[in-house]
């Protein structure tokens, strides 16, 4: 990853910035639905609603980047209590379509805000200058702080899932009613959870608006939702960096096979069959059963 700016021959550094903005957008999604088995249909609300937070405080307020990132995470962070507290009393479809009927109202919210530009959306935002020394207009230095944004939200999950907090979340995933009687506090072990898969959803749809410098209603789409549920899926939902090797696999079918319009849905949506069929368990669960296998 760190040769990539030094090769754009062979890899557009702009491509795996996408790329690598979308594998931690999966990541904290798979956190919540791998780890906490609570399914959302929502999740694109708290990327799209970070980008426009961060477009908006880049482009009007002059806010520097390093702020402007801050405060769209903040933001979906707080969105992501609001969704968290009505939704988390609910489980299965309940829960998935009321983050479904949330994140469909503030697409509308966005759609008719004046500053998000409706279907034009909310373009030029300045990438300025980090630290206000460090310009991030050169791809150069802006692929370096997309990657090190993106390892530290790998490795936040990974600390997350290994920890005793991790452990209780799995628990309550797996017996909900045996964790209750336990003690622990369920709701609270899941709406912390729900607020931490937002914020990082929300820190990947900020250094998206910064990297692509414009905010667009696709990010808050349904449709994104359910790109992202498709990402953790292929890629392994109970793995840490499983979504993430989903994400890379669309987002790499996007982009090269974009000459073949529509048919880029046909094609992604035959490999998510396949993989359903022959990898149950996703390409990471698949990859580690194999090496689990080979050690036995």
């Amino acid at each position: 990853m760190l040769v990539v700016p030094w090769v754009p021959q062979l890899l557009y550094p702009v491509f795996v910035m996408k790329l690598l903005c979308m594998a931690l957008f999966a990541c904290a999604y798979g956190l919540l639905l791998g780890f906490g088995g609570m399914m959302s249909f929502g999740h694109a609300a708290f990327f799209g609603s970070a980008a426009y937070l961060t477009g908006l405080a880049a482009k009007t307020w002059g806010l520097p980047p390093e702020l402007a990132l801050l405060v769209g995470t903040a933001f979906a962070a707080g969105l992501g209590a609001v969704f968290g507290a009505l939704a988390i009393h609910r489980q299965g479809i309940y829960l998935a379509m009321i983050t479904l009927a949330l994140a469909q109202m503030v697409y509308f919210i966005f759609l008719q805000l004046p500053f998000t530009g409706a279907e034009d959306g909310l373009q030029q935002i300045p990438r300025g200058a980090l630290l206000g020394f460090i310009d991030l207009r050169s791809d150069f230095a802006m692929y370096h702080l997309v990657l090190a944004l993106t390892l530290a939200g790998l490795w936040l999950i990974h600390r997350v899932v290994h920890s005793p907090f991790g452990h209780v979340v799995v628990a309550i995933r797996e017996h909900e009613p045996r964790a209750r009687s336990l003690g622990y506090p369920v709701e609270r072990y899941k709406l912390m959870l729900f607020v931490l898969s937002a914020g990082l959803s929300g820190l990947a749809g900020s250094m998206k608006a910064i990297v692509f410098q414009v905010a667009a209603l696709t990010d808050v789409h349904w449709h994104l939702s359910g790109d992202v549920v498709l990402m953790a899926l292929l890629g392994g939902l109970h793995t840490v960096f499983g979504p993430a090797i989903g994400a890379a696999l669309v987002v790499a079918l996007q982009y090269y096979l974009d000459a073949f319009g529509g048919w880029v849905t046909l094609v992604t949506g035959l490999i998510f069959m396949v993989c359903v069929l022959c990898f149950r368990s996703g390409i990471a669960g698949a990859f580690n059963a194999f090496v689990a296998r080979r050690r036995s």
